[in-house]
């Protein structure tokens, strides 16, 4: 997943751009609100986080112009300022959701995934990586003209990591997830899961698409040229 970050203090937007990596994000940056508009029109982003306060144009204009453009991105508006109209004000300028400077990163990250996770729920009726097409309506899942016979944990982990393709998952992180234990630990059961959906997703292919990153987790991935346009709604 790719995040754009705008933010005019540097200190705070490295320090952002760098834990988001570290989660396995991919980051673009923009100091204000020029560079951020400019920055949106030749990207495609998952989510933006966005600075009310910025030079050349602020959070609030930046959002505006961006949802006229047609931009459906979800926005993270951030804010020194606690007061109520500021928090109305961004909401009604566009944005999705907001926090409250100084923020922990924690909540920054669990965020996003809320807005990301939204925004997949509402756009799509099937999340595609390669020719594996996994149907969230039905609770199904196929790879080409094969169908894959998943358990409900199974199925539960495969969505999870279709919604988040391309981007390492933690252990952790599934473990919250999909077990729904949220005390930070897990047990092998995750490698377990992990073992049966890779055989029941890649045996037999020639393209792998499930990928174990050793120490950091599981990624859902399918080489670019690979990869179809996501299915939507009509």
């Amino acid at each position: 997943m790719r995040i754009l970050i705008v933010e005019d203090d540097r200190q705070l937007r490295q320090s952002v751009a760098r834990g988001l990596r570290e989660a396995s994000y991919a980051v673009d940056q923009a100091a204000d609100g020029e560079q951020a508009l400019e920055q949106s029109e030749g990207h495609e982003y998952d989510a933006i986080i966005l600075d009310i306060l910025l030079p050349t144009l602020d959070g609030l204009e930046v959002c505006r112009r961006l949802r006229a453009r047609g931009v459906t991105t979800p926005i993270l508006m951030l804010t020194a300022l606690d007061a109520v109209d500021r928090r109305i004000a961004g909401l009604d300028a566009g944005a999705d959701d907001y926090l409250t400077k100084p923020f922990d990163f924690g909540e920054l990250l669990a965020r996003l995934r809320a807005l990301t996770r939204r925004r997949g729920e509402l756009v799509a009726d099937a999340l595609v990586v390669g020719d594996l097409v996994v149907d969230t309506q039905r609770q199904c899942a196929r790879r080409g003209p094969r169908e894959i016979a998943l358990t409900h944990r199974e199925f539960s982990f495969l969505q999870h990591l279709a919604r988040n393709a391309g981007r390492v998952v933690s252990r952790a992180e599934l473990m919250s997830s999909v077990w729904e234990d949220s005390r930070g630990s897990y047990s092998n059961i995750i490698d377990v899961y992990a073992s049966r959906l890779r055989r029941k997703i890649d045996d037999g292919e020639a393209v792998p698409l499930f990928h174990t990153h050793r120490g950091a987790g599981f990624v859902l991935e399918a080489p670019r040229s690979a990869r179809p346009a996501a299915r939507r709604r009509s």
